[in-house]
Formats: C-alpha cells, sequence, structure tokens
C-alpha cells in the first residue's frame, strides 16, 4: 500500500511539474527586448528591398513593448531560459547599416541568425559577428554587404552553416582559420588568389556553392577528400587545368555544376552511383564521353567533344536534360540496339554539331515524357512526380517542377537528311521544336497537327517541299512559326494563330501565297452573318471570327505566361538557375520577339483583312 502511494504522488508531481511548465509563457529578459527595439529604430522600411523574395514582409512592424519579443516575428526564444536563439528576419525589406555598436550583438545567446535578402548598404561585416560563441548557423547572404570578411568569423566554433553571398573578400590566409565543422558554405565571396587548398580540410562539408567567386587557377586535388559533399558548384569563375578524376568519385556527391571556367584535357572514366546532375558546360574539355555517366540531368554543351552520338545514354532510365549543344560531335545517330530509349526525357538539345544520317524514327519512339499529357493539369504529365516532390532536395524540386512545364526538342545546325519522321507528331507535349538549318527533305508531316503544346516550331532552311498542312492551323498555343528557305508551295493555311505571323515566316519559298505575303489563293472567307467589312475597324468587331482570333491568341499567351513564370519560380526558390536559363532561355528567344510584334500585327491585319478577303 504505502508503495502504490508513493508512485502516486511521484505521478501527481510529475502531472502538476508538467502542466505547470507548459503553461508558462516564455520570460524574456528586458535588455534581450531593449536590444531588438534599439537593433530595429537603426534600420527603416523599405519595400523596394527583398525583391528577390516571393513572399517579403516587415517583421520588425510588429516588435512593440505591448508584447513580448518572444511572439515577435522572426523571433524564437528558448523555452527554459527565455533568451533569444534564433533570430530570422530575412525578406524584410530592411534598409540601413549594422556598425559594431549596434544592440544586435548583444544579443549573446543566438545560436542561428538570418538577415539574408535585405540592403544592409554595403556595411562592412562587423568583427563582432565573431562573439556570438552559440551560432551554429549564420546566413547574410543578398543583403548587401561588401568588404573583406573579418576574420574573427573563425572564432565561431559551433558555425556549421554560412552563406554569404555578395560582393565580399576572403584573404586566402584567413582560410584555413575557418572552422573544422562547416558543412554548407555559399557563394559569391570574391576569392583574390588560387583555390585555397585548405578547402579540403573542410571535411564535414556537405555543400559548396561558390560560383562567381573569381576563383582562378585549378581544382586542388584536397577536394577529393570532401566525402561528405553532396553539392559542388563552382560555374562562373576561371578555372583551369583538368578536372581531378576523384571529384567524380566523391562517394555523397550528387550535383555537379563546374561549367562557364577554362576546364580542359579528356574525360576519364570513373566510378558513381550518386550523381544525377552534372553540369560541364562552357569550357574545352574533349575526347569521348566516358560511359560510366549515369544522372539525372546532363549539360555538356559548348566544349570540344568529338565523339559520335552517346547512344547508351538512351539507356538511362532517368535522364531528363540531354544538352551537348555546340561540340565536335558527328556521324549519324544509331538507336536500333536500344529499346525504350529516353523514356523520362524532357528537353535534348543537339543543335550546333555535326550529326548526319536520317533522323532515325526509333529516337522518338519511346519519349514517354514528351508523349503524356495531363487533362488535369493543363501541363505535361511527368511520370514519377510523387518520388521527386519527396525524395530529392529542394534544388532538385525547384527544377523537376519546371520540367512538369517544360519539354523541348532542338536538332538544329546540324547535317540531317531525309524525311522528318511522321512519328515525332506524337511528342503532344513538346513546347518547342527545332529543326532548322539541315538538309531535310520531303513533306511537312500532317502529323505535326497533333502537337497540341508546341508554341514555337523552326523548320527554316531545309529543303521541306509540298504544301504546308492544314492541321497545323489547330494548334492554337504556336506563337513563333518559322518554314522560311524551303522550297513549299502552296496556300498558306488561314487559322487564328496564321493570322499572327508575319511574311518572314514564309520567305525564301518561291511557291506559297496567300495572306500575308500576297493577296489571293484562289479561296474565299465565309463570314458569319453579322461579320461585315464595315465592322472592321481598330476600335471594335463583333465578328465570330475575333473572337476566335482572340481565343486563340489567349491561349498562346497564357501557355507562355505560365511557362515564364515557372522559370522566375525556379531563380528564386533555388538560387542556382544559371545553367537551366540558359538552355530554355535560348530556345524561348525568338518566342519572346514574336509576342512583342503581336499586339501591332493584330492591329493591322483587320486593315488587310479587309484587301484580302
Amino acid at each position: 500500500m504505502d508503495y502504490a502511494i508513493v508512485l502516486l504522488l511521484v505521478f501527481l508531481c510529475h502531472e502538476v511539474f508538467t502542466v505547470s511548465s507548459s503553461k508558462l509563457p516564455h520570460l524574456s529578459h528586458k535588455h534581450q527586448t531593449s536590444s531588438l527595439l534599439k537593433f530595429k529604430n537603426t534600420l527603416t522600411v523599405d519595400t523596394s528591398t527583398s525583391y528577390l523574395c516571393q513572399e517579403p514582409y516587415p517583421k520588425t512592424s510588429s516588435w512593440n513593448m505591448s508584447r513580448d519579443c518572444c511572439s515577435w516575428d522572426g523571433v524564437i526564444c528558448d523555452e527554459m531560459t527565455g533568451h533569444v536563439i534564433e533570430l530570422d528576419l530575412s525578406c524584410s525589406n530592411l534598409a540601413g547599416t549594422i556598425d559594431s555598436n549596434s544592440s544586435l550583438f548583444q544579443l549573446s545567446h543566438l545560436q542561428r541568425l538570418d538577415l539574408s535578402l535585405n540592403n544592409f548598404s554595403n556595411s562592412h561585416i562587423s568583427p563582432e559577428f565573431g562573439k556570438f560563441s552559440s551560432l551554429t548557423h549564420l546566413d547574410l547572404s543578398d543583403s548587401n554587404f561588401s568588404g573583406q570578411i573579418p576574420s574573427e568569423i573563425s572564432h565561431l566554433s559551433k558555425l556549421q552553416s554560412l552563406r554569404l553571398y555578395g560582393r565580399l573578400r576572403l584573404i586566402a590566409h584567413d582560410f584555413k582559420l575557418f572552422l573544422q565543422n562547416l558543412t554548407q558554405l555559399i557563394d559569391f565571396v570574391n576569392f583574390p588568389h588560387n583555390f585555397p587548398e585548405s578547402m579540403g580540410y573542410l571535411t564535414s562539408l556537405c555543400y559548396l556553392y561558390l560560383q562567381n567567386c573569381n576563383l582562378r587557377g585549378p581544382i586542388p586535388e584536397s577536394l577529393s577528400k570532401l566525402t561528405r559533399i553532396e553539392d559542388l558548384y563552382l560555374q562562373y569563375n576561371s578555372l583551369n587545368g583538368t578536372i581531378p578524376s576523384g571529384i567524380f568519385s566523391l562517394p555523397s556527391l550528387s550535383r555537379l555544376v563546374l561549367s562557364n571556367n577554362h576546364f580542359s584535357g579528356q574525360f576519364e572514366d570513373f566510378n558513381s552511383n550518386s550523381l544525377n546532375l552534372i553540369d560541364l558546360s562552357n569550357n574545352q574539355l574533349q575526347g569521348h564521353l566516358p560511359n560510366s555517366i549515369q544522372n539525372l540531368l546532363l549539360d555538356l554543351g559548348n566544349n570540344n567533344l568529338n565523339d559520335t552520338f552517346p547512344v547508351w545514354l538512351g539507356a538511362l532510365p532517368d535522364l531528363l536534360v540531354l544538352s551537348l549543344r555546340s561540340n565536335k560531335l558527328h556521324g549519324p545517330i544509331r538507336t536500333s540496339s536500344i529499346e525504350n530509349m529516353f523514356p523520362e526525357l524532357r528537353i535534348i538539345d543537339l543543335s550546333y554539331n555535326a550529326f548526319s544520317g536520317n533522323l532515325p524514327s526509333s529516337l522518338f519512339q519511346h519519349l514517354k515524357a514528351m508523349r503524356t499529357i495531363d487533362p488535369s493539369m493543363g501541363a505535361p504529365r511527368y511520370h514519377g512526380d510523387t518520388y521527386y516532390e519527396d525524395s530529392i532536395t529542394v534544388a532538385t524540386k525547384g527544377f523537376v517542377r519546371i520540367l512538369y512545364l517544360y519539354t523541348a526538342i532542338d536538332l538544329s545546325t546540324n547535317k540531317f537528311r531525309g524525311k522528318i519522321p511522321s512519328i515525332m507528331g506524337d511528342l503532344i507535349a513538346v513546347h518547342i521544336m527545332n529543326l532548322s538549318h539541315n538538309g531535310l527533305q520531303g513533306h511537312i508531316p500532317s502529323s505535326f497537327g497533333d502537337l497540341s503544346s508546341v508554341e514555337s516550331l523552326d523548320l527554316s532552311g531545309n529543303q521541306l517541299s509540298g504544301e504546308i498542312p492544314q492541321q497545323l492551323a489547330s494548334l492554337t498555343y504556336l506563337s513563333f512559326l518559322n518554314l522560311s528557305h524551303n522550297h513549299l508551295q502552296g496556300c498558306i493555311p488561314q487559322g487564328p494563330q496564321f493570322y499572327t505571323y508575319e511574311s518572314n515566316s514564309y520567305e525564301g519559298n518561291d511557291g506559297l501565297r496567300g495572306f500575308p505575303i500576297s493577296k489571293s489563293c484562289g479561296y474565299a472567307r465565309v463570314l458569319d452573318t453579322n461579320d461585315t467589312v464595315s465592322g472592321l475597324d481598330d476600335e471594335e468587331s463583333n465578328s465570330d471570327f475575333q473572337n476566335d482570333f482572340w481565343k486563340g491568341a489567349l491561349m498562346g499567351y497564357g501557355s507562355g505566361l505560365c511557362i515564364g513564370l515557372s522559370i522566375i519560380y525556379f531563380m528564386v526558390s533555388t538560387g542556382k538557375p544559371i545553367w537551366l536559363a540558359r538552355i530554355i532561355i535560348g530556345m524561348e528567344h525568338k518566342i519572346i520577339l514574336g509576342r512583342r510584334k503581336k499586339q501591332r500585327r493584330q492591329r493591322n491585319y483587320r486593315r488587310r483583312n479587309i484587301n484580302h478577303f
């Protein structure tokens, strides 16, 4: 009985303590509240700052003495002590300077500090930041700090993540002082010397983003010691020499971006089961492609690769993007040995090479991701989106989201000949198709009328003959069309989108006639009873044609807007969009130019339409 009473008392005491402690308010220290308010008063709110944020808002506007500071936006306190341990003022529209005597530095218990995406007016990073002895995460990126990074940062012995994106300089001999347990170092720090050899000492480093940091010289072999590294982004520097072979075999490396440097030499085979993004574009790499590449995203454009088409890439079941543009690749594309080729591919860019021979139908036969549209989403359906949403990091998630909306084929400026395979009309999810500047012959396949998502179709600079298929008039999203410099003849199709194209879309085809290059094509337009010539003026029109015209034009515009907003979302949310944006923006350039002219063409059309019909 006594034993039971003791247990009951222990239980009741525990419950009383739990309930009472759970109801205790955060007891912030008055001097911390005062320090935060003083820090707030040294800054102003400027809505023109934080423009890179998706939803910026002034968090400090909620700070006042009527509420405990632990309930303020951006402030987190320790539940037991009441100390302010986290301060997140990112995207807060803050403007001003942070001097060494700022009351911010009185918050001695801070563990996480995020001041990113504000405007601190070219303030230098104060040495006082080095006194936050408990700090594990420090983010000062994109906040207009400048000058030299103080060596006092190396005093932060618990620091795990350091983000310093901005116009900053780091002295080489100070780098060794940076901490052994650092797991994240973020970009746009200006290194005035060669790539620091001591970078390899950061054995806990998981993410290294140093794009556009004025890095020079070769990549030190010591980077091959970073066995925990997952992301390595070193693009837009002046790095040269060969890429250390050990980099490709790092056991945890998932994303490798070394584009826009001066790397040279040949590829070597490597063994990696973790790499799923490789971007080595815009270097001077030579030789053959190693068949050990098994990643999801591959950009090797603008190098000096001299090889035939790497047909074995088609067997990679998860390859999403393949860009081999502007190399010295040559010969025919042979695919007969590969079954189910490129099943998940969404972007293929082989332009500006010397590929030759016929376009094999088998290349396009199994492009499942380009053949399926989800009607409920109004966008191409990506197979396996649940897996990527759940399993890939934020950067790759953002990229995959854009892939849901975007597919493209660019085979331009090669030496392809023969007929265009009619099976390409089955690629109904393709947004951009560019087969220009080859030696393609025969007719334009009528199956192209099934390309219901296409916005840009460029077949110029070939030897195509016959008539333009009337089926193309049903492509309501088609904003850019170029059929110039072929041997086409007959009547130009009539339809809402075709009324928006100018004569340069058809130049160099002496056998073509009809609007907009001539007034007569041997047919008459059937007008609705309410569609009269007198009603066609610059101010208003009640014709059925005008309704259909605007429906088609707006549908085409809406599709492009969706793609554009997706690109912006990716750029803002990841901060690492450059290599993909270059591919997409390059292929969309003609669409954008065409849309800028559309409004003028629409106004002029009605005047010309009176004489035409």
